[in-house]
């Protein structure tokens, strides 16, 4: 297909207004939009938070009124495919359509099963002029989310851990001791910010007392998921003692329950087998959780890696180095991306 009248910088531009709706959106995705006359900007737009107005809408709605009659002359770029049916909005090819907008660039095909290419059909068929396939590889990589979540029926997870320079995970005693910096501790909360969830497991509630709120970064803290097979851990815990939105996942709810200070607590009551983290995953989804990161021990990182129920891994690797400790979880994918923070590394794979 030929590229060569289309701007990359526009596109580069949905790219990264769809990022700003990280944290916000899933289970729907992430999209940019920008409208554009003679290389000009005219209007742009995001989708800023899960049920309310689409990129493109917001791009149409915030051209000033003295450039309106501009619209139908102007290019239309979107990260990803208009979508062509009412859900909690109403189709975005009707409005592209009702504004008689002549040309709409795609980066990439939506995978949800309503769409997945039936919105450009309905605006080829109706005339306009679509191009897709535009910096395809960055616009699948921004809707990597969501294509999970429309495929796999499930969040997107996150395993997130940091590791030694020489492969150390945790002290043999299980005694808390900081492997990387402050820097990146506030980074570790700035993806916190950007989740929609937070997982970890029993000997980490116990180890480390962590909040696992979002303390250092704008933004709003994920809803925290603690394993807690015979709720055992003690009431006053970190975990416990806000009323920031938590769930239990326990085998068996008692009739008396602990004595937890956190009014916004749930239990979820589910057998403890082999399907325990699918069954966890398949209700995270339906209470519309679409983003799921993983700051547990060994074991619980193990045992998603074990079951391929992982997506993506963030490995922070401190400049320290310990004589003895765990070994760190190993990864079965190749090094996507390797950047240095400071004194220390970030190491991102992606599951293929």
């Amino acid at each position: 297909m030929n590229y060569s009248d289309l701007n990359e910088d526009f596109m580069y531009r949905c790219f990264q207004l769809a990022l700003l709706g990280k944290g916000f959106v899933a289970p729907n995705p992430m999209v940019g939009a920008v409208l554009v006359h003679n290389n000009i900007i005219i209007g742009e737009g995001f989708h800023e938070r899960f049920g309310h107005a689409h990129a493109e809408v917001n791009a149409i709605h915030s051209v000033a009124e003295s450039s309106k009659h501009l619209i139908p002359k102007s290019t239309l770029y979107v990260s990803l495919e208009p979508c062509c049916f009412h859900g909690k909005t109403p189709a975005c090819t009707s409005l592209i359509l009702d504004h008689k907008i002549s040309r709409v660039v795609i980066s990439c095909l939506d995978n949800t099963p309503e769409v997945a290419g039936k919105g450009v059909e309905i605006l080829k068929k109706a005339g306009v002029e679509v191009i897709t396939g535009f910096l395809e590889e960055q616009g699948k990589n921004i809707s990597r989310q969501r294509s999970v979540i429309v495929e796999k029926k499930r969040p997107y997870v996150i395993l997130k851990y940091a590791q030694t320079l020489n492969g150390k995970f945790a002290t043999l005693d299980k005694h808390q001791k900081w492997i990387t910096s402050s820097l990146t501790k506030r980074l570790v909360h700035k993806w916190r910010s950007e989740v929609d969830s937070i997982m970890v497991g029993t000997n980490t509630a116990l180890s480390d007392n962590p909040s696992l709120t979002n303390r250092l970064y704008y933004g709003s803290s994920p809803v925290r998921l603690v394993l807690d097979r015979k709720l055992s851990l003690a009431p006053d815990l970190n975990l416990f003692h806000d009323n920031h939105p938590t769930i239990i996942v326990t085998e068996k709810i008692p009739k008396q329950l602990p004595a937890y200070k956190n009014q916004n607590l749930s239990l979820l009551e589910l057998p403890f087998h082999d399907r325990l983290l699918r069954r966890i995953l398949k209700h995270l989804l339906s209470q519309n959780i679409g983003t799921l990161m993983v700051e547990g021990g060994i074991q619980l990182i193990n045992s998603f890696i074990e079951q391929g129920l992982w997506d993506e891994a963030r490995v922070l690797i401190g400049n320290v180095h310990w004589k003895e400790g765990q070994d760190a979880p190993e990864i079965p994918e190749k090094t996507f991306f390797r950047k240095k923070i400071a004194k220390e590394d970030l190491v991102l794979f992606y599951k293929s």
